[in-house]
């Protein structure tokens, strides 16, 4: 006796599910891009990643103090050079003390974006502006113009962004190598060469994919992905960090 259910086609499976999809990451199916009256898509806004990046970018399980998370990175696993393995190794074991996020220093490109604070970006023909609540972290993105002549070492490097259609694609050099990507130790060298993009998927969600290229430390370049999500909290604005001064009052008990 046959069955009476009906079979569906591979392809037809394959479409239902990424129709299924598209809410989780954010995405609304026929969403048009809003533009500013610069004519530019509009990004301006409060937003915040919310995942476990800021403690492993690579899928890691939980720990004490560390929540489990999946990853950002794409693929699931960073092509390390074999000797850059053993810096990661070192500094994991001093993590407590070398990662630059203890000395309240700024944390570099990209880590900033996933840091567990909000950011606000800012618009204008010629820059767009992003300001973080991490030690008064500002970021220029200049829409104009090519990276200085280097070599310069600068921890959040020089950013220069065009429009890819409805993404900010936004290009950075210019590193110090004292920043780290997480604080699980992974890092790069002062030849950090960052790709970013930013486009929204929809009224309350950006999704934000990097690029990575580093041929001192890896073997190939990399990619993260993440979506951003916008804060609608009432009297929203970006609060003040002030990590040196709670530092000062753990140190000398105040």
């Amino acid at each position: 006796m046959r069955s009476s259910a009906i079979t569906v086609p591979p392809v037809t499976r394959f479409v239902g599910f990424i129709l299924w999809l598209l809410p989780a990451l954010g995405m609304t199916q026929g969403y048009s891009v809003p533009h500013n009256a610069h004519g530019q898509p509009d990004l301006e806004g409060i937003w915040q990643a919310v995942n476990t990046a800021v403690w492993n970018i690579e899928p890691h399980a939980a720990s004490y103090g560390v929540p489990g998370g999946l990853g950002v990175v794409v693929g699931g696993e960073l092509p390390y050079r074999p000797g850059a393995l053993e810096q990661r190794r070192q500094n994991y074991e001093n993590r407590h003390t070398g990662d630059p996020e203890a000395s309240c220093n700024m944390v570099g490109v990209p880590r900033i974006t996933y840091m567990p604070y909000p950011f606000e970006i800012l618009q204008t023909p010629d820059q767009i502006v992003m300001t973080y609540e991490w030690v008064h972290t500002i970021r220029n993105v200049y829409m104009t113009g090519e990276h200085p002549e280097g070599p310069i070492q600068w921890w959040m490097g020089d950013s220069r962004g065009s429009w890819d259609g409805d993404t900010l694609v936004v290009d950075s050099i210019h590193f110090t190598d004292q920043t780290w990507l997480d604080r699980s130790g992974n890092f790069h060298s002062e030849s950090l060469h960052v790709v970013e993009r930013y486009t929204r998927t929809g009224p309350d969600h950006m999704l934000y994919e990097v690029t990575i290229e580093d041929p001192e430390v890896f073997t190939q370049p990399w990619q993260m992905r993440m979506p951003l999500y916008r804060r609608h909290d009432d009297n929203m604005r970006l609060l003040e960090f002030e990590c040196f001064a709670y530092a000062d009052e753990e140190r000398f008990g105040e």
